[in-house]
């Protein structure tokens, strides 16, 4: 037994953790990984069983932002190479929440860059929902529009959206030296409209962004606090063009740790694996799953995630089940083939070795 299995034992018991209990999973040695992600996983298999929630992501309208979120590939003044378009049209918007559908989501996460919506922009959104629920009438959706005024969460209710996200992405102490065109306020004060609405707030944090370990600990404790029922754990991807390219702060198991701490703040709650986990997590993505219990299938917002299939083939080969699906068997069904690759090159060859 180790003293992250006394921890486990204490929180199933209904201990609360607190932020001594975070901090010290924060800073866990290399020898102690594998005991505290056991540790962590006891919380998860209690709470989600083998089940693993697959969400997809699909941006209805791309960077144009005048906020200025260091982080954000799509903020005021970004010189990063991506995607930018206004809204989608509504068949457009079904047609790409469907290709998710498809690959294994239950949950559609419907996206648009920008300080807040207009009331306008709030009835184009309803209308979207209104055609993927006509089409796929058990789909979950979640809307995520930016800072919300009075009566838009309860509109985005009666159309149909189930959850809505806004992040607070850092501590409360941290906000202002990553974002100063609104205030840490501003976001929970959107969660708690959506909650007030009776939306199933959604709210993570980004990790990477220069905080400290009492920081992240406060954002999770914050979390809690704020009622948060899905947790997106996002890794910062450092884009070229904005104020933190180049910012590495991030190895594999930090990002464990880090998800473990979430797993004990919060232990019955969805805790998502969300944007940046292929560069960060790397070949650890799939200890990870045994910590959390959320994933985005494919690809994030304004950058490439792995293949969807790999997600996939991640779930399975680590044991796990989608969430929805009707049966193991009907996960594994349609895996790739894996037959040996025969080697035509190094020795022998004209060709580079592979090394």
């Amino acid at each position: 037994m180790t003293r992250f299995d006394d921890l486990a034992d204490a929180v199933l018991a209904g201990r609360v953790a607190g932020a001594d209990d975070a901090l010290d999973v924060l800073r866990a040695t290399d020898d102690e990984l594998l005991p505290l992600v056991a540790a962590a996983a006891r919380l998860r298999r209690k709470h989600f069983g083998n089940t693993v929630k697959v969400n997809y992501l699909v941006n209805l309208k791309s960077g144009l932002c005048p906020e200025d979120c260091h982080y954000c590939s799509q903020r005021l003044g970004s010189q990063a190479d991506i995607l930018k378009y206004t809204w989608l049209k509504a068949d457009e918007a079904v047609e790409q929440a469907t290709a998710g559908l498809r690959g294994g989501a239950s949950r559609i996460c419907m996206v648009s860059s920008g300080r807040g919506p207009t009331d306008r922009d709030v009835e184009r959104v309803a209308g979207m929902v209104g055609a993927l629920k006509a089409e796929h009438p058990d789909v979950e959706v979640c809307a995520c529009l930016g800072l919300l005024k009075d009566g838009q969460a309860e509109r985005l209710r009666a159309a149909g959206v189930d959850a809505y996200n806004h992040n607070i992405n850092t501590a409360e102490s941290h906000h202002d030296d990553i974002v100063s065109s609104h205030t840490y306020a501003d976001r929970v004060d959107t969660v708690n409209r959506a909650k007030e609405a009776g939306l199933s707030p959604c709210s993570g944090l980004i990790a990477g962004l220069g905080e400290s370990d009492e920081q992240l600990v406060e954002a999770l404790v914050a979390l809690r606090d704020l009622g948060s029922d899905s947790i997106p754990v996002n890794f910062l991807m450092p884009f070229d063009g904005t104020p933190l390219e180049g910012t590495w702060e991030l190895t594999p198991g930090r990002c464990l740790r880090i998800l473990a701490a979430a797993r004990f703040v919060c232990p019955d709650k969805e805790i998502r694996i969300a944007g940046g986990r292929e560069m960060h997590l790397r070949s650890l993505q799939g200890l990870a799953l045994h910590v959390a219990n959320s994933i985005f299938l494919g690809d994030y917002l304004t950058s490439e995630g792995q293949a969807a299939e790999a997600d996939l083939e991640l779930i399975r080969d680590n044991g796990f089940v989608v969430l929805g699906a009707e049966s193991v068997a009907a996960s594994v069904e349609g895996a790739d083939s894996h037959d040996p690759s025969k080697r035509r090159r190094g020795a022998g060859t004209d060709l580079p070795a592979n090394a």
